[in-house]
């Protein structure tokens, strides 16, 4: 079997370069601990922008983008996405939305009066919920 070479050269926000190269067997589990890595140091990819291409990724994307701190609700993601977006969205589906990502441990959720209020957990966060 032939020797796999993989490089990657990823450059972050703040003009920091980081080089990985794998040889040998790369498997598919070595590949998701160098992307595991790269989130840990925050490093995004300069595609991603362009990968909003379903309901959810975009409402992602505004929560990520305008909320990284600090507490929001449904109907907050609502004005955002229809302002930056151009298109009207019911919030029965950012609700749905929402429900899903906390289910998923991408954000807290608590009740606050008649709606409920939403905070993105950190890495560090999430590993401290799981356990």
């Amino acid at each position: 079997m032939a020797r796999k070479r993989i490089r990657i050269d990823l450059e972050d926000s703040d003009g920091a370069k980081y080089n990985f190269s794998l040889e040998g067997n790369v498997t598919r589990e070595k590949m998701l601990k160098i992307f595991e890595l790269m989130d840990l140091m925050n490093i995004e990819e300069q595609g991603d922008a362009a990968q909003l291409d379903s309901i959810g990724a975009k409402i992602w994307n505004l929560v990520d983008k305008h909320y990284p701190i600090g507490k929001f609700t449904s109907s907050m993601i609502l004005e955002k996405y229809e302002d930056e977006y151009g298109e009207p969205i019911k919030l029965s589906v950012i609700s749905t939305y929402l429900s899903r990502f906390a289910n998923k441990g991408k954000v807290a959720r608590e009740k606050n009066g008649k709606e409920w209020a939403y905070q993105v957990l950190k890495i560090t966060q999430r590993e401290k919920n799981s356990t």
